[in-house]
């Protein structure tokens, strides 16, 4: 069993990926079509486990869990106990992490959209002052 600041450490440096990943898959234009393909059969599959599945692939929260599954089965980590529930503590912390940066990638994002909205209006602001003169 690791030491607890190196059981920390891992905690916070395997949440990275867990929301690299996550975020990703359900928000940047890569997987635009796969996304949008997968809320359709969300939102329309007559079968209430194949709109589950598919809503796990437009939710961030929801893929975290299976990408921090996916994690926990490469790396073997736990978290503070050496049994099924170290394992059980790492997926949930995990995912409350991975989650905490991905709140804050969000507001870190809607913070630039909306100075680089701010910025291209005085922009055109000048352009018409420009023009006016």
């Amino acid at each position: 069993m690791q030491s607890l600041a190196a059981q920390v450490i891992w905690l916070f440096v395997l949440a990275i990926p867990i929301a690299c990943v996550a975020w990703t898959v359900t928000h940047e234009e890569i997987f635009r079509e796969p996304r949008e393909y997968c809320r359709d059969c969300s939102q329309s599959c007559p079968q209430w486990y194949r709109r589950k599945f598919f809503y796990v692939f437009t939710c961030e929260y929801c893929f975290s869990h299976s990408v921090t599954l996916l994690l926990l089965v490469l790396t073997r980590f736990r978290l503070l106990l050496d049994d099924w529930r170290g394992y059980l503590l790492a997926l949930f912390a995990l995912v409350w992490i991975a989650n905490l940066y991905m709140s804050v990638f969000g507001h870190l994002r809607l913070d630039i959209k909306s100075t680089r909205v701010e910025i291209q209006e005085k922009e055109k602001e000048l352009e018409s002052d420009k023009i006016d003169r």
